[in-house]
């Protein structure tokens, strides 16, 4: 059975973000392609993503054993079992999509935490040598980053403007998922008239898209 996990980064509700909005047409397509998905979503704003000190790592991105936790106060013990919830949801999931809007030409910060959270020693990364590598490529993987913007970017600027979703792509493929789809709802300007026109444009790739990770999923 394959694992499906949205991913939300945007407290305004769905009926009125349009990377929500369109976050849920891609996740309900691909449950139409996968009926027995499994499906988990995760809200960024109200997971309680924990604080990342110094002491509950040992090393490189690598957290601190068993014995070392147990001497920690109760609230930090949490926080080290959230951190590694947070992973191996990650790591457990086929297919990811992620939707937040662009901020400040990159995402909300809380989608840092996150990431903070799920590149850790032994479970999504290794060490050889003191060089990282990922250790997400045992199996297919899919990821949809789904992004919404005021403004319509020229796609020649892109890769200068649009530095989360850059940064984005590499991190996947750093940590081994190579599939990697940008689905943006760009132009969603001032008015509810360009909001809902962005919205169907994006929404015409959809298809492509499930088909392609269905395929990468099944194969």
């Amino acid at each position: 059975m394959k694992k499906i996990l949205y991913i939300t980064a945007n407290t305004k509700p769905e009926t009125i973000s349009s990377s929500r909005t369109v976050g849920r047409m891609m996740v309900n397509a691909l449950q139409q392609h996968l009926p027995d998905a499994q499906i988990e979503e995760l809200d960024l704003y109200t997971a309680s993503l924990p604080p990342l000190k110094h002491h509950y790592f040992n090393g490189r991105n690598t957290l601190i054993g068993a014995d070392a936790v147990v001497s920690l106060p109760p609230e930090e013990q949490g926080h080290l079992a959230q951190i590694a919830r947070l992973c191996d949801q990650f790591i457990a999931a086929d297919a990811y999509v992620l939707a937040a809007p662009m901020w400040s030409l990159s995402f909300p910060a809380v989608v840092k935490e996150y990431l903070d959270c799920i590149i850790i020693g032994g479970k999504t990364i290794g060490f050889q040598k003191e060089k990282p590598y990922g250790l997400l490529d045992d199996r297919n993987r899919s990821f949809v980053y789904v992004q919404s913007s005021g403004a319509a970017l020229p796609w020649m600027l892109r890769p200068v403007l649009n530095k989360g979703m850059s940064y984005f792509e590499d991190i996947m493929k750093f940590i081994g998922i190579d599939d990697f789809y940008p689905l943006l709802v760009d132009g969603t300007g001032t008015t509810e008239e360009e909001r809902l026109c962005a919205i169907r444009k994006a929404e015409e790739k959809i298809p492509l898209l499930t088909d392609h990770i269905c395929q990468n999923l099944l194969c």
